[in-house]
């Protein structure tokens, strides 16, 4: 599903997803100047390898988050993170909002790290920033479950279907749960426990992290 825009206006511009979003961008526009050779050693020297924690390289687990493998693996993780992550934004503040981002992705990285070493998979470098986002639709789906999702469905990509954010949002993490299940973890391709850490770790954190003084007020526009 590809998600469209959601129905819920922000109060204040997100400018700290926004420049996440130029951030990530930018070192994939960096990466993509790279003849092959070179960029296999840019990943495997800044992309997270389970090995990494065994020799205390953390560093390495918030350089991963903003490498991408392709433009197809940015635009997908960018277009979530600008649907979602603007009203997570909102809510818990600028600050708080980038604490919460590279937490959630700490906890993603942490989890496919950890299964990948039980597996016995020590090289298979991890990158990206959907562990991160993971958390953001964690956080999204507790603060705003009734809201409206434009969604394409392929194939159906001439139709435009209005979902909630809680079945939107439900349907894709029972999705990576299911993948994490029959896909072993030492292939390599998608790092479906790093969502499923994500996603986690931001649904606890917000509970500590989201403090509201007052009855949350959430106000719907019409989605056209």
């Amino acid at each position: 599903m590809i998600p469209i825009k959601d129905n819920i206006p922000t109060r204040t511009f997100p400018i700290i997803t926004l420049l996440l979003i130029i951030l990530n961008t930018g070192i994939y526009l960096y990466e993509a100047t790279l003849p092959p050779q070179k960029f296999e050693l840019f990943i495997h020297q800044y992309g997270l390898l389970p090995i990494d924690l065994i020799h205390f390289r953390f560093d390495k687990i918030f350089t991963s988050m903003f490498l991408h493998g392709s433009f197809a693996h940015l635009f997908g993780n960018m277009l979530f993170l600008w649907i979602f992550g603007n009203n997570v934004e909102d809510a818990l503040g600028k600050f708080k909002f980038i604490v919460f981002y590279l937490l959630s992705g700490v906890g993603a990285a942490l989890t496919q790290s950890i299964v990948s070493l039980s597996a016995g998979s020590y090289f298979i470098p991890m990158i990206g920033a959907s562990g991160a986002i993971s958390g953001v639709l964690a956080a999204y789906i507790k603060l705003y479950p009734e809201a409206k999702v434009l969604t394409v469905i392929p194939p159906f990509i001439f139709f435009v279907f209005v979902l909630p954010a809680w079945f939107f949002i439900g349907y894709w993490f029972f999705i990576q749960v299911l993948f994490a299940m029959i896909v072993p973890p030492n292939v390599g391709g998608v790092a479906w426990y790093a969502h499923i850490g994500g996603f986690i770790t931001g649904w606890f954190l917000l509970d500590i992290m989201y403090r509201p003084s007052k009855a949350k007020i959430v106000h719907y526009s019409t989605l056209r």
